[in-house]
């Protein structure tokens, strides 16, 4: 064989092998239930702030810092802690995705994606 072709495989080879490494790894949409039972794998949950609770976050003491309590779409409800600080218009999400592991008795979320309502509805702007 010549070396182009055996360089060509290698490279064919490497990369199979990097997707298949990658999709091997990708965190997967779920609730509290299946997080509770596999502690430390990464999943994201989607779901409703309980808005019965309080949620906490105190910039003077800890910055980096804030606890909540959600309910995920089977209706399972969690505390979810997340070591920065409370993201931008929080209290006005429709839906949150937490990505993060169960450890212990609560959600430690590395990552919150917000859901906030459209500022449009019925081809109207809202005020």
């Amino acid at each position: 064989m010549k070396k182009t072709s055996i360089i060509a495989l290698i490279l064919i080879a490497v990369a199979i092998g990097a997707i298949v490494s990658m999709y091997g790894d990708a965190s997967t949409y779920e609730d509290f239930t299946v997080a509770t039972d596999h502690p430390g794998k990464e999943y994201h949950i989607v779901g409703t702030l309980n808005r019965t609770k309080e949620k906490f976050y105190n910039p003077q003491q800890d910055a980096n810092f804030f606890s909540f309590y959600m309910i995920d779409e089977k209706g399972k409800e969690s505390k979810v802690v997340y070591h920065n600080p409370e993201p931008t218009d929080f209290d006005r999400s429709e839906k949150i995705v937490i990505v993060g592991s169960m450890e212990g008795d609560h959600f430690e979320a590395n990552k919150i994606l917000l859901k906030c309502p459209s500022k449009y509805t019925d081809n109207q702007v809202k005020s």
